[in-house]
């Protein structure tokens, strides 16, 4: 189960974002996913989130965005996703390529 290894410390730096940031037991949530991991038999991997919202899962380029735009629209291929949907699916193809699997678009 691939996720995201988040800097919550330089991300509680950033105003807008220290509230919610430190609302939310970022440690703890990562422990129970590790926790139901093993406890299912599912591989837990902590990939970097740096351009996982910014880079299109279909064709890899940088598609430059501000974080109220919530569609991705590459404007290199045309492929059209929910941001978080986009995200998530780079999120799962680093996972992957650190095991060495390599996925097709």
């Amino acid at each position: 189960m691939p996720k995201a290894d988040l800097n919550v410390k330089g991300m509680v730096k950033n105003r807008h974002l220290s509230k919610s940031i430190s609302d939310v037991g970022w440690s703890t949530f990562r422990q129970w996913v590790e926790y139901f991991g093993r406890k299912y038999g599912k591989l837990t991997i902590a990939v970097s989130p740096q351009n996982t919202s910014q880079n299109c899962s279909n064709c890899g380029q940088k598609v430059q965005k501000s974080l109220s735009t919530r569609t991705h629209i590459c404007h290199h291929c045309g492929y059209v996703e929910d941001r978080d949907i986009n995200a998530a699916k780079n999120i799962l193809q680093k996972a992957l390529s650190t095991l060495g699997l390599v996925t097709v678009g």
